[in-house]
């Protein structure tokens, strides 16, 4: 447990201390936010801003996660690498975009075929890879199985895990990156996420089939590889977004762009298949499920009937026109992401109570 408490801590630390750095790095080459002209007015003078702040919480959380094995002398885990590769990997698609639009000066950034092709690889990648490396008790870090708060079903096999799992990395992944629209509205409610699966990893350790014989009801266990070291790096995560999100929020000294938001999206997703909450991580990740299907909806009803259901989406946009302040959305649409949290975790444990 001494690895989740020094992987938070430290994350937290390396954010607070080190994206103040980052802003003075990237305001000195000019690295600064394109701000859409159709947006609503007053984020006008957010133009110039820092961004690519993502770059912050990715070092700080992998950081994190190995100075907590060297303390602690623990060894990293075949579902920890994987979960970081995740993340690396689509935060430097995302940092890859970033760095087209403000130093190429291309608005678009990456060209949409050349952003679907470094997401299909590294989301391809990571689903092959989590069904090797099995552990003494056959377990490899993903399953074949879909899974809510616990693997369901048949097994839908190796080809269409593949498909499932890139499904869920790209969903989520651009669920993130609409939702970061506003001042540490991402930020903040990933901070809220990472806190549950940290909870839940801990959870899944504590009652992981591994230890059946000291449980009080095995039929009620968890069949997880690693839930432990999954709850480290939500820790680790938890505290670097936490300590961005002093720089982050309103008025915001630096943006975490496209390669924080991917970053994101991606390291989430591999939480939830590792940790076997696949379906869950929909209910857990409200808020950017909402936010995506304001656009889905905006859009359908555009092309289908003309006109528009919403004032601007993402949604966040559609209650700054109605007159709210850009700190009212946050502060509520947090809340909104922490009753989902509620939600979620009470549909977790109500799971395990039910089997109990």
């Amino acid at each position: 447990m001494k690895q989740i408490l020094f992987s938070g801590v430290i994350g937290l630390f390396l954010t607070l201390v080190g994206t103040p750095l980052l802003i003075k790095l990237l305001a000195r080459k000019g690295y600064g936010q394109y701000i859409r002209d159709d947006g609503p007015r007053e984020h006008a003078s957010k133009r110039g801003t820092p961004t690519m702040g993502g770059i912050a919480f990715i070092l700080a959380t992998v950081a994190a996660y190995f100075l907590s094995k060297v303390i602690t002398g623990y060894a990293p885990t075949y579902s920890g690498v994987l979960v970081l590769g995740l993340m690396c990997g689509m935060g430097l698609v995302g940092f890859l975009d970033d760095y087209i639009k403000i130093v190429k000066r291309r608005s678009l950034g990456l060209r949409a075929k050349a952003k679907m092709a470094g997401q299909l690889i590294v989301g391809i990648s990571f689903a092959v890879l989590a069904l090797q490396f099995q552990d003494a008790r056959g377990n490899a870090p993903a399953s074949t199985k879909l899974s809510f708060i616990t693997d369901f079903g048949w097994s839908i096999g190796p080809v269409l895990f593949v498909v499932w799992a890139l499904f869920m990395i790209l969903a989520m992944s651009n669920g993130v990156n609409l939702t970061d629209g506003l001042d540490g509205l991402a930020t903040g409610a990933s901070v809220l996420v990472f806190g549950a699966y940290t909870f839940i990893g801990v959870w899944q350790f504590q009652e992981s089939c591994a230890n059946a014989t000291t449980l009080t009801n095995p039929n009620a266990c968890y069949e997880v590889r690693d839930p432990l070291d999954l709850a480290v790096i939500a820790s680790a995560l938890m505290g670097a977004c936490l300590g961005f999100l002093w720089w982050n929020t309103s008025p915001a000294k630096i943006f975490m762009g496209d390669t924080g938001s991917l970053a994101l999206g991606g390291v989430l997703t591999g939480l939830a298949i590792l940790s076997r909450t696949e379906l869950l991580v929909a209910i857990m990740g409200g808020l950017f499920v909402l936010i995506t299907m304001s656009v889905v909806i905006q859009v359908g009803s555009f092309r289908l009937t003309g006109r528009r259901v919403f004032r601007m989406a993402p949604l966040q946009h559609h209650f700054e026109l109605k007159g709210w302040s850009e700190v009212l959305v946050v502060v509520r649409f947090w809340i909104i992401q922490g009753i989902c949290v509620i939600v979620g975790l009470g549909l977790f444990y109500a799971g395990w109570a039910a089997d109990k």
